[in-house]
């Protein structure tokens, strides 16, 4: 791993309030070596954790797949300079869009942040809405290796070019049904990626993927709204993407000769603008079709941080206060 994607240059001295600098003089005895921030798409995530992360001298760990490319900055709606000048960020901006990570790759540099962070005496916070990069940090994931079989790769992906992502999923549900029951069949990069590691390896993808219990604890906080409110948000979120940018961006992006394939180009934005550049809807059902994609997005993430998990302390974000907060993760520790 490339240790220049870990340095972070070292953090401007930080105003507190007595009762901040309270609570962190008793960090380095009592507070968990992990804080994590997890919720669904526009509730506000980055902005609290930053907030916290002020007030206990920590450092935020990206738990976002996108924010790790280069120049997709507004349909990401990723933290801006002066968010990020505020508070160490980790993971935003570390490859381009042509060179996409691995869930193995992620996990490796977020774990090893971890420990750097926590080597300095400050407190790492992962945040962020991509359920399985945070789960493969909290819950110890040993990753199977990328296969190295790109004609094997190529034949899958021609077969769901000519047969369809129904097609590849149920192939996928004959060699490793476990491996089937976890993934999205519409996601036809992840379906090849689990039947490309089945078929060159012999073993099912799903036993490959291993757990072991990490050494840090944690306090996972979770940012929840009600279903209406939430969808709003995402609606006035997505009309000021287009209105900050969108379309140039991804014309940006396109003409730098970025294939509209690529993982990053084909998440929810881009691919719909992409559909506009290229003619094959107007903007007005390319801004219908990111709202729709979103609020999809948005169920799937109830699928890794479950209202009714035990281990996550939910937090209605309308009535949220980050001072209340920020006492109750000590409490919750102790």
């Amino acid at each position: 791993m490339n240790k220049d994607k870990l340095q972070t240059p070292n953090p401007k001295p930080q105003i507190q309030t007595a009762s901040d600098q309270s609570l962190i003089s008793t960090r380095s005895a009592q507070s968990p070596k992990l804080l994590v921030v997890v919720g669904p798409t526009a509730a506000g995530k980055s902005a609290i954790a930053i907030e916290l992360a002020e007030r206990l001298n920590g450092e935020i760990i990206s738990a976002d797949s996108r924010y790790l490319y280069r120049g997709l900055d507004v349909g990401t709606a990723k933290p801006s300079l002066v968010d990020r000048a505020r508070v160490p960020h980790h993971l935003i901006d570390v490859t381009d869009p042509d060179r996409p990570w691995s869930l193995s790759e992620y996990r490796a540099a977020a774990v090893e942040l971890v420990k750097v962070i926590s080597a300095r005496r400050r407190l790492p916070l992962l945040v962020g809405g991509t359920g399985q990069y945070v789960r493969a940090v909290l819950e110890g994931w040993t990753i199977p290796p990328r296969a190295a079989d790109p004609a094997l790769r190529a034949e899958l992906e021609a077969f769901a070019g000519r047969e369809g992502a129904d097609a590849l999923f149920r192939r996928l549900t004959e060699v490793d049904p476990s491996a089937a029951e976890k993934i999205d069949r519409r996601n036809i990069r992840r379906v090849v990626r689990a039947l490309e590691v089945t078929l060159s390896s012999g073993q099912p993808f799903s036993a490959q993927r291993r757990r072991t219990p990490p050494g840090y604890r944690s306090i996972i906080i979770g940012l929840t709204l009600s279903r209406s409110k939430l969808y709003a948000r995402i609606d006035a979120r997505v009309e000021a993407m287009l209105a900050n940018g969108l379309v140039a961006e991804t014309q940006a992006l396109a003409a730098k000769g970025y294939g509209w394939s690529l993982p990053a180009l084909s998440a929810i934005g881009y691919k719909q603008i992409g559909m506009y550049l290229r003619g094959e809807c107007d903007l007005t059902e390319a801004e219908r079709l990111i709202k729709h994609e979103t609020r999809r997005f948005v169920r799937q993430q109830a699928n890794w941080f479950r209202p009714g998990d035990p281990q996550i302390h939910w937090y209605d974000v309308e009535q949220l206060k980050v001072d209340k907060l920020t006492e109750d993760i000590f409490r919750l520790q102790s």
